[in-house]
């Protein structure tokens, strides 16, 4: 089953992006310039243009050694 999250928080070209969640879990963590960036899920859902979403919120970025 693949759900929908909305980010809350982060980086600005990633605040308020819709990404798919499969399957839903506490922490999604997107790759992102060289990094990632670590979101927790909350228990808010916001009606979004592609339905229902959970608002997952940002609370790190790690860095990827080279």
């Amino acid at each position: 089953m693949t759900t929908k999250a909305l980010l809350d928080g982060g980086p600005d070209d990633l605040a308020g992006k819709i990404v798919p969640v499969t399957p839903p879990g506490q922490e999604l963590k997107i790759p992102h310039r060289g990094g990632y960036e670590h979101y927790k899920v909350t228990p808010r859902h916001e009606k979004t243009k592609d339905g229902e979403a959970t608002v997952y919120q940002w609370w790190e970025r790690t860095e990827v050694a080279e």
